[in-house]
Order: C-alpha cells, then sequence, then structure tokens
C-alpha cells in the first residue's frame, strides 16, 4: 500500500507521516504550495502576500521536507497556486461582497486538499491521502464510510471535514483522531522533529494582519466597497457605514459611531446596501437554513431528524430538529435559539460524535 502525506510543515501532519509509515505503507511526502510569504514574479500583483506568522512559507515547506528526510521519504512540493486563487481567494473576496461571512478553510479542504491532491496521489499511484486532522474515519457494516470527530474535544476538525464526500473518506486516512495535541508533540519530540514545539498557525495565509477587507478590496469586484446606511430594525437610516464588507452579523466593535448604548450588526443587505444595527437580543434565532448541502452517507434523511448542529467552528453543537427540502436545502429548528447565525458560514450536523453532513447558511 502507497500513501500521498500531506505535510504543512507543522507537527500534526509530521506525526501522521511517521504513524503512517509506521503502519507500513509506502509513503511519499508532499506540500501543496498555495501561497506565498515572499513576492513571486509569477504571482497575480493584485495579490497581497501573507505575513510570515502564517502558514505556506518558505520556513514551513522546510520543515516538512526535514521531517519526510528524516523518515526516508520523497519529497515533493506541488505548485497550486492559480488553483488557490480561483477556487478559494476569488470566491472568499466575492463571499464578503455579498455581505456573507466566508470559512476559506473549508473550501481549501474541498478543492485542494481532497480536490487536487487526491487527484495527484492518483497518477503517483498512491492508494491514500494522509493528513493531521483530528477526526476518525469508520467504516459502517452497511458498508458506508462515517466521519466521526477526534477524541480530543479541545482540536476537534470534523466540522470542517464535512464536505467529504464517500469516495473521498474510502481513500483518506487521519492517523491522529484517537490522540490528543499532547500526545502527538510528545512522538515528534521522541522522533527529534525540528517542528516539535512549532505553535499552531492561526490565521488564514492570504489574510495579512487580519485585515479582511484589504484582500476584498485588491481580489473583488469592487462590489461592497460603497458607503452606505446604517439603518435600525424599521429600516430608518441612523448612520453611515463604510461598505459592507467591513461588517458581519453579530459585530459590536468598529462601527465608528456614538450610539449611547451596545448595538450589534444584526443584518447585511448588499442590494441595498444597508446594515441593520440592533440589540444583543435581536441576534437571536432559532430557525436556521442551510444551501449546497453535503450529507456524508450520500443520501439526504426522509422526513425530519433530530440531531446537534454547530454554527461556526468553535461553537459547542446544540440540539436541533432537520428538515432536507426538495430543493436540496436543509432546515434547522434548535431547541433553543442561537447566537448570531451567519451567512457565508456552515451549518454542521452531528448524531453523537458522528457528522451527518453540513452546508452553508443563508
Amino acid at each position: 500500500m502507497k500513501a500521498l502525506i500531506a505535510m504543512s510543515g507543522g507537527v500534526d501532519s509530521s506525526v501522521a507521516a511517521l504513524l503512517t509509515k509506521e503502519q507500513g505503507y509506502d509513503c511519499i511526502g508532499c506540500t501543496m504550495k498555495l501561497w506565498s510569504a515572499e513576492p513571486d514574479p509569477s504571482d497575480d500583483p493584485s495579490i497581497v502576500p501573507a505575513p510570515k506568522k502564517t502558514c505556506c512559507t518558505l520556513d514551513d515547506t522546510e520543515d516538512a521536507r526535514s521531517v519526510a528526510y528524516r523518515l526516508g521519504m520523497p519529497f515533493y512540493v506541488f505548485n497550486y497556486k492559480r488553483e488557490f486563487r480561483e477556487k478559494v481567494i476569488c470566491p472568499f473576496a466575492a463571499s464578503y461582497e455579498r455581505g456573507e461571512t466566508p470559512n476559506p478553510r473549508i473550501e481549501c479542504n474541498r478543492h485542494l486538499k481532497f480536490g487536487r491532491l487526491l487527484e495527484r496521489a492518483k497518477v503517483l499511484g498512491c492508494d491514500k491521502v494522509v493528513t493531521g486532522h483530528y477526526a476518525r474515519i469508520e467504516r459502517g457494516e452497511d458498508g458506508l464510510y462515517v466521519l466521526k470527530k477526534g477524541l480530543d474535544p479541545s482540536k476537534d476538525q470534523s466540522y470542517v471535514l464535512h464536505c467529504l464526500t464517500q469516495e473521498q473518506l474510502g481513500s483518506i486516512l487521519f492517523p491522529l483522531g484517537g490522540m490528543t495535541k499532547e500526545q502527538a508533540r510528545r512522538i515528534a519530540a521522541e522522533h527529534g522533529f525540528v517542528n516539535a514545539d512549532k505553535p499552531d498557525s492561526q490565521d488564514i495565509c492570504f489574510v495579512p494582519d487580519g485585515d479582511y477587507a484589504k484582500v476584498v478590496e485588491r481580489c473583488g469586484s469592487g462590489e461592497g466597497l460603497k458607503e452606505g446606511d446604517f439603518v435600525d430594525l424599521e429600516g430608518r437610516p441612523i448612520g453611515r457605514h463604510r461598505g459592507i464588507i467591513h461588517y458581519t452579523i453579530g459585530q459590536r466593535k468598529g462601527l465608528g459611531n456614538t450610539w449611547g448604548k451596545p448595538v450589534f450588526v444584526t443584518a447585511i443587505d448588499p442590494v441595498a446596501n444597508t446594515v441593520t444595527l440592533g440589540d444583543s437580543a435581536d441576534l437571536m434565532r432559532r430557525e436556521v437554513t442551510a444551501r449546497d448541502f453535503n450529507w456524508i452517507s450520500g443520501r439526504a434523511p426522509q422526513g425530519s431528524i433530530r440531531c446537534t448542529a454547530k454554527l461556526r467552528y468553535r461553537q459547542a453543537d446544540r440540539p436541533a430538529e432537520a428538515r432536507a427540502e426538495a430543493d436540496g436545502r436543509v432546515r434547522l429548528v434548535f431547541d433553543e435559539p442561537q447566537r448570531a447565525p451567519t451567512p457565508g458560514q456552515y451549518a454542521v450536523l452531528y448524531d453523537g460524535d458522528i457528522v451527518l453532513g453540513g452546508g452553508i447558511i443563508v
């Protein structure tokens, strides 16, 4: 059996490579070149280089290469920068211009890590693609693959993997799904990996210093940059905003005015170019609809089902009832109101620790 290991230069993917090799796989290490921290003459000059503290730096590639060579594995760098721009950066900018708040990590997983990389694995004759995600894959008695939460709740990454299909799950290994981050670091230190104590990357690689609006300004169409009205819940103008790309549902800071009381962004209308402000209580919703829904099993359930659901990555999943509609959307009704469901983010459904699927909140 042969495996292609996606190595970011971090400790997780390095330990995943080690564990896969110890399982007897013939391993090939690779890094996907999606972004450059340093300017590249071949790049589109409109894109902002990433700060050096994010992922995808030259140092990250060299760390991955060091571990691969230490494990006696061949190592390659695959250039997918054009695909990354087309499938992740441009849709990210367009989403903000529609008044949404996107999650580019999920789109990167969908199109690059478990899209293009699986294609490359087949070309190389590999049976599996391996990553350092904290999640588990099992196969049920019915022959279907099941995606489950990682055993360490503090590191579980199943939320960002809900886009996987049955075919993809059959070709993927997550060796870290049953361990903690501390165990992974200890294994890395015991084997002398250069990145054993390397901090986790927190930022999005193509968003310098967390300035999302700057990326949208340079990579988008120009929509969403015009000033417009802040309005109250009745639609009456109460101030001026800087352009809808600067705001997200639930935002309190950076509104640029003194309102005499705490106010929050409760809605964004890209057609009217308005941003609605209200009280904290106005953010609460029991009903949420999601589009472009992917059911892990490959088929939607009939009728309503009981489940739990997450509306953002770091949120605990909450009890709800879900129904798949005829148009492919999924309607969620939570037992208790949820704060600030945000268009562009993802609603991900669970049955215990099993991921049922997920879609984009509308």
